[in-house]
């Protein structure tokens, strides 16, 4: 690191050192120089328009303006703060590298959707997960991977499916926060809904807290298997009529050709015999 100058001046310290003898000040600038610039090299970058606390490793990148998540955050984080930023989607691989955070702080963007896996490779480390104030409609138990911190999910305009009840058996829910998790939309049941229901409707369970809802023993996984099997027979209806649709119009087809052909055949004249097939028939008898 030490060139020219400073490297003369480096040795001139050592050797200084050796002899006893007093070192200048602009010795002493060179060696300050040098270590600091090692200790440059040495030490993480922080991310642009986020601010780093190196002593907790804490990585503060809150009310930054971000549209997506920063590149280069420190692998040795342990609190990461991003919240109140503009931020729509997790990529999958965003937290690949933090496998010390133990604090996630996501809440007041527009996230609105969760790449496969996308928090899949937080470590066990892991204790708070927090995605409220958000614009998430579905999730799924993929996406949250096999995580155990306490999660915030409250005050999103979710889709209650079961999907999603299924990933809320699986996760540590924050008590105080879980009745925050309502549903602004549901899975439609079997005969649910009428002609004079409005187009417009969200469904029966709009509006109500999903856990509550599950705690009555709404079952969404029910209701969305008995409207897939009244799909599928429709389907199979439908498929059935058409084939035998298909079949009546051939034979009819095919008749209608037959008669066709015959009145064709009716059609022609008869065929007359010329005067020598007369002799012949008169000669024979």
């Amino acid at each position: 690191m030490c060139s020219g100058w400073c490297e003369e001046r480096c040795t001139s310290v050592s050797g200084g050192r050796r002899k006893g003898k007093g070192v200048d000040l602009s010795s002493w600038l060179c060696v300050s120089l040098l270590f600091s610039v090692l200790w440059g090299q040495a030490s993480p970058q922080c991310p642009d328009s986020c601010h780093c606390a190196w002593d907790t490793a804490t990585v503060l990148c809150s009310d930054a303006g971000l549209r997506e998540i920063p590149e280069g955050i420190p692998p040795d984080t342990v609190s990461l703060h991003l919240e109140r930023n503009y931020i729509r989607n997790i990529p999958e691989n965003a937290f690949s590298d933090l496998v010390h955070l133990r604090d996630l702080y996501l809440s007041h963007n527009r996230i609105d959707s969760l790449a496969s896996g996308a928090l899949r490779h937080l470590g066990p480390e892991l204790r708070l997960l927090d995605l409220s104030h958000n614009q998430l409609r579905q999730a799924n138990r993929e996406e949250f991977g096999s995580t155990r911190a306490k999660t915030r999910l409250y005050h999103n305009p979710w889709h209650c499916d079961c999907a999603l009840q299924e990933l809320m058996e699986t996760l540590n829910l924050e008590p105080e926060t879980v009745n925050g998790i309502v549903c602004e939309s549901s899975v439609r049941g079997v005969g649910e809904g009428s002609r004079w229901e409005d187009p417009g409707s969200q469904g029966e369970h709009a509006g109500q807290p999903l856990v509550k809802l599950l705690d009555s023993g709404v079952n969404f996984c029910s209701l969305q298997r008995k409207t897939t099997d009244v799909a599928m027979l429709v389907t199979m209806f439908v498929w059935f009529f058409m084939v035998i649709v298909y079949v009546v119009y051939y034979v009819r087809q095919n008749q209608a050709e037959a008669r066709r052909h015959l009145e064709y055949l009716k059609s022609l004249p008869s065929p007359r015999k010329t005067p020598t097939e007369t002799d012949t028939l008169s000669t024979g008898f």
